[in-house]
């Protein structure tokens, strides 16, 4: 099934965890406020493979960073748990809590299309569909057990290395690794 992740209406129709997603993020006006900086929802609720736990993943591209943390403190700082922190250079990184529902925005130069976090969605989302339910409930067992995402689907699929570069090499239709 082809889903377009860049726009959240997914979620209003998806299992009772996307379902609250969708609410929080259009009552609260969350990707309303973060329009101009090209959000995706991305992580693990998108693709069903939320655990108990899981926040709601936010990526932005930003050129202004100032006007974006101002922006951010001034809509969000209200709301439980808010933090915000600049742990590198060209990098925001925003967390709150809304409903018992933790929100991570995370923003940098790069546009979203191209960022990590949905790239990453996007490999996973595909060797889901591929390798089924049952795939995806070994991924979130290891992830009750402590595993990150990435390394869950990396020792699924025997893939050795850095799980978060060697994942976006994987070819899921062949089960090969493209290393151009």
């Amino acid at each position: 099934m082809t889903i377009n992740f860049k726009n959240i209406d997914y979620l209003k129709s998806g299992n009772d965890v996307q379902k609250k997603a969708y609410r929080l993020l259009t009552d609260y006006q969350i990707t309303t406020l973060l329009d101009a900086y090209d959000p995706i929802v991305v992580g693990t609720i998108p693709i069903q493979l939320d655990v108990g736990g899981s926040d709601i993943d936010i990526i932005l591209c930003v050129n202004d960073f100032d006007a974006l943390e101002e922006m951010l403190s001034l809509n969000f700082s209200k709301h439980a748990h808010f933090r915000l922190q600049r742990p590198a250079d060209r990098v925001i990184v925003c967390r709150f809590t809304i409903e018992e529902q933790l929100f991570e925005i995370y923003a940098t130069d790069k546009a979203t299309e191209i960022q990590n976090g949905y790239l990453h969605m996007l490999k996973e989302h595909e060797i889901i569909q591929l390798r089924g339910g049952e795939f995806a409930e070994q991924v979130r067992q290891l992830k009750r057990s402590g595993i990150k995402t990435e390394p869950a689907f990396c020792q699924l699929l025997g893939i050795e290395g850095d799980a978060y570069t060697e994942l976006l090499k994987y070819n899921p239709a062949d089960n090969t690794m493209n290393y151009e």
